[in-house]
């Protein structure tokens, strides 16, 4: 006779938050009272500091390997103007622009997060942001790159998206900025099951 299965008491899915920039580790995920982790309606958040890059990709890789991971949410700075942008996609570039990333893979990748919804949210939270399609060469779209073309060929690949940041942003409008891009990706994730294998 097979053993009961074990029931989740939380079943909500995972939903990582990726630091690009070293000066946006200013933003705290650790909400004031009671000193938890921020978390949208819907999900669980695991929050990736800046890192160097290989270190950065490898640690995404471990994060999307595991079923609870629903969701990625890349966080970087824009270098062309003060509005917030979500990337509709990457480029097939190396992060310092000499070549191409997969000699033999697509020219481009595009964010499986909604980006309409992203900006909506933002604009919601009283934050300009606008859709791009623009590609620019860094450490961001390298890692988007890399995830997107990672993801299995099936419905159940994770949401993955990018937000850049106004280079000069001021603390709180990162705050909301973030919470506002991850809470528009989380409504579309799905619970997890009630029971799991042992």
């Amino acid at each position: 006779m097979s053993p009961s299965p074990a029931f989740r008491s939380d079943r909500r899915p995972t939903l990582v938050i990726c630091i690009c920039e070293a000066d946006h580790n200013a933003w705290d995920p650790v909400e004031e009272l009671g000193g938890q982790p921020w978390s949208p309606g819907g999900a669980r958040t695991v929050a990736i500091a800046a890192d160097q890059p290989l270190a950065l990709l490898a640690s995404l890789r471990r994060h999307m390997a595991l079923p609870d991971c629903q969701g990625v949410l890349l966080v970087g700075r824009t270098h062309h103007d003060e509005d917030f942008r979500v990337q509709m996609r990457a480029g097939n570039r190396t992060f310092d622009g000499g070549a191409k990333l997969a000699p033999t893979g697509p020219s481009t990748a595009r964010a499986t997060a909604s980006v309409t919804e992203m900006i909506r949210e933002l604009n919601a939270a009283g934050l300009a942001a606008t859709a791009s399609s623009r590609i620019e060469t860094d450490v961001e779209n390298w890692l988007l790159y890399s995830i997107l073309t990672e993801l299995p060929d099936d419905r159940d690949a994770p949401a993955v998206g990018l937000l850049r940041v106004p280079a000069q942003v001021p603390a709180g409008d990162l705050d909301r900025g973030i919470r506002a891009a991850a809470t528009a990706i989380a409504r579309h994730l799905t619970p997890l099951p009630r029971a799991i294998t042992a």
